[in-house]
């Protein structure tokens, strides 16, 4: 989460950029994160210096040694005059960020090919190159920069909203990452991407658990094909390579497509997905996939995609998913179709409870994490419930951090599931077996199964009681009176 220092010196940059021609808050995340991605190209230079320095190798470089390239460097035009700078970065800078990825077939270049940089006026550039300068050194220093700033800006954006768009904590995402523990052979996907967080997340997984082992062959498998994206928008899109390339995933697999759309379908490809779909809205049934149809017959949208999620995996892949809590309930056919496909046809291994609180200040909508693996032939005996009561943050719109964090605890009872057989309904983690489920149709709610044990609360006698009453009564009446004598003495004087 953002610090509130820096949420209030967005809200300035964020202004400087209207004032800069740019009115569209689409439009002004859009043009915020081309200035961001230059900064940090800068950075990823100068770590590559510092490690040339330290190892006494010669790497590759992202900008030319000539003054020419050096000054497309962010700590060169930084400080330029208002009209100067804008010259530089509108004509020199944003067109070496549209060609940086050097390949010219890839996403990224496909993406930021009909990019435009709208920022129109010098004074306004420069404050808004201040701004981010200022807001990097001193506030937001080694976060998830362009997720974090989208994750704020997203209030602003009222068609993201009622698509159920909203940007998945980091907490959350990261723990989804370390039940699913990816690696570095598999090919990773998010269906309805945004800005890629899910994918970032399994990136940054990788790297801590197998950089120091990855072959050449293994590197140039993860920058080029282990990770694939998918959204609607063309903007999330572009702002989903240039994080990704931030990460080391110089060519991206990202796509423009409607995933639940007939036109686009892929079977049985992907090892691993990790995915918050959009929870709202409803598709135009003529042109849903046939083959999700026979999954569940709807126009939901959170129904279809989890639909798409068992289609899109290998036999023996997995999935962890973000649900809302109406997909573990709902009486319709097709809420019952689908559990019933996760149960009898897949092998359903966990249902992990959200607070209602994890998307505030966004959403209050209360949500569950599904984890799955794709058999085709059953395998669930029991499934894994889990009521996560804290995630690190108050579950206020302010989201600060507290001390209470579920997290850790999901993560070890997880990879040690043998542990949790003995847990009774009453913990916060226990087993359902297959055959309740079933007899409930299918409903995956925990407070379906949970127990709550009621203390029995004992009171004294009622004559106890009563003689209290009195008692506390006759010191009132005594307690009046002392005042009625002090006030009867301070009108005699």
């Amino acid at each position: 989460m953002l610090p509130e220092s820096a949420k209030n010196k967005i809200e300035q940059i964020w202004l400087d950029v209207i004032a800069g021609g740019v009115s569209q808050p689409t439009e002004v995340i859009e043009q915020l994160t081309y200035l961001m991605f230059a900064k940090q190209l800068d950075e990823m230079e100068a770590d590559i210096e510092t490690s040339e320095l330290l190892s006494g190798k010669s790497q590759e470089h992202l900008f030319g040694e000539s003054d020419d390239e050096q000054s497309l460097r962010w700590r060169n035009f930084r400080k330029l005059e208002a009209r100067q700078l804008h010259a530089v970065f509108s004509q020199k800078v944003f067109p070496f960020i549209k060609s940086v990825n050097r390949d010219k077939n890839s996403s990224f270049s496909r993406f930021l090919a009909d990019a435009i940089f709208k920022i129109n006026e010098p004074l306004a550039l420069q404050k808004v190159v201040s701004g981010l300068d200022d807001l990097f050194e001193h506030d937001i220093k080694g976060l998830d920069m362009q997720g974090d700033l989208y994750e704020h800006m997203l209030a602003k954006l009222n068609s993201a909203g009622r698509l159920g768009a909203f940007r998945t904590p980091k907490q959350i995402r990261d723990l989804m990452v370390n039940l699913m523990q990816p690696t570095v052979d598999m090919l990773i996907c998010d269906p309805a991407c945004g800005t890629a967080g899910f994918l970032i997340s399994c990136a940054e997984y990788i790297r801590e658990h197998y950089e120091r082992k990855m072959s050449e062959e293994q590197w140039k498998y993860y920058q080029t094909e282990l990770f694939t994206g998918y959204d609607t928008d063309a903007t999330m899109c572009r702002l989903s390579c240039m994080n990704l390339m931030l990460h080391s995933v110089s060519n991206p697999k990202i796509e423009k497509r409607d995933s639940v759309s007939k036109d686009y379908h892929e079977e049985e490809k992907f090892h691993l997905i990790l995915a918050n779909p959009p929870f709202k809205g409803t598709l135009n049934k003529e042109n849903i996939s046939d083959k999700l149809k026979g999954i569940t017959n709807t126009t939901k949208s959170e129904l279809l995609f989890v639909g798409l999620f068992i289609e899109m995996l290998k036999i023996g892949g997995r999935c962890a998913c973000i649900v809302p809590d109406g997909v573990l309930f709902g009486a319709s056919n097709a809420h019952k179709s689908l559990r019933k496909e996760l149960v009898e046809n897949q092998y359903l291994e966990a249902v992990i409870s959200l607070p209602s609180g994890v998307f505030k200040p966004y959403a209050g909508v209360s949500t569950a994490i599904l984890v799955f693996t794709k058999t085709n032939s059953g395998g669930t005996d029991h499934v894994w419930f889990y009521d996560m009561k804290a995630d690190g943050y108050s579950l206020d719109d302010k989201r600060q951090p507290i001390s209470e964090n579920d997290i850790p605890d999901i993560i070890q009872r997880f990879h040690n599931l043998e542990g949790e057989k003995e847990r009774s309904r009453t913990e916060q983690s226990f087993f359902v077996k297959k055959d309740e489920i079933v007899k409930n149709s299918y409903d995956l709610s925990i407070n379906k199964y949970k127990e709550i044990e009621y203390v029995a609360t004992e009171y004294p006698p009622t004559s106890e009681i009563i003689a209290d009453i009195e008692e506390r009564h006759n010191r009132i009446g005594e307690q009046i009176n002392a005042i009625k004598e002090l006030l009867s003495k301070e009108n005699d004087e």
